[in-house]
């Protein structure tokens, strides 16, 4: 694809025919690897948060799975009601009662 030895020995000339300006702040090359430098020290915590997070993830995956299977493997109760019944008996008791009454 790329000659890569070619382009860095063409911009290796281009640096050597243009020699820095006195523009330049003092120690500006240094002041500029200190920023990469930080910025590398916030990627490094990000990448503990990202990994902290993905193991959280993993561990969360493991926790839904055991519990499915157990309750997929555990045996229903025999003398279980249904939950639907009891929720419309529990929302009608007062129209029930009001029956009742009169």
């Amino acid at each position: 694809m790329y000659d890569w030895q070619s382009l860095q020995k063409k911009l290796i000339a281009a640096a050597r025919a243009n020699p820095p300006g006195d523009g330049v702040p003092y120690a500006f090359e240094k002041r500029v690897l200190a920023l990469l430098a930080a910025r590398s020290a916030v990627t490094d915590r990000l990448a503990l948060w990202v990994r902290g997070l993905w193991q959280a993830a993993a561990s969360c995956v493991a926790v839904a799975v055991l519990l499915g299977a157990w309750a997929f493997f555990n045996p229903a109760a025999t003398n279980a009601d249904d939950l639907s019944q009891n929720f419309e008996n529990t929302l009608l008791a007062s129209v029930d009662q009001g029956d009742q009454v009169q």
